[in-house]
């Protein structure tokens, strides 16, 4: 299988809990840490990707016209609401959140536009 075709499968499957649909299917969402272990470090015919590392994920992701979305908070004015909002920003930090034209819930036909640059 190509790499979209993998990550679909996987996006799509229940058995991981480590990279999900955002809400509106637009964009996948993988929590870093937890997808290192759960998906990267996988050994033998269990094996998804051909590579270990993060950086190089990410890098097929980019090589596969994935970009990395920002994602903005507001803040509040109050000093309590703040570090609230801080502490609940810092976990979600940890979320990386990837974006592709062609690569949306639901349109599994998009996948052959994913082409590798």
């Amino acid at each position: 299988l190509t790499f979209p075709k993998k990550l679909w499968k996987i996006v799509e499957s229940d058995q991981f809990k480590s990279i999900w649909w955002d809400d509106d299917g637009n964009c996948i969402v993988i929590d870093e840490e937890f997808f290192k272990k759960e998906v990267l470090e996988r050994r033998g015919p269990l094996r998804i990707f051909e590579t270990d590392c993060m950086k190089s994920f990410i890098r097929q992701l980019n090589l596969y016209g994935f970009s990395k979305m920002r994602q903005d908070f507001q803040r509040s004015a109050s000093l309590a609401e703040f570090l609230a909002e801080e502490k609940a920003a810092s976990a979600f930090s940890k979320l990386q959140f990837y974006y592709n034209p062609n690569f949306k819930r639901g349109y599994p036909h998009l996948l052959i536009r994913c082409k590798r640059r």
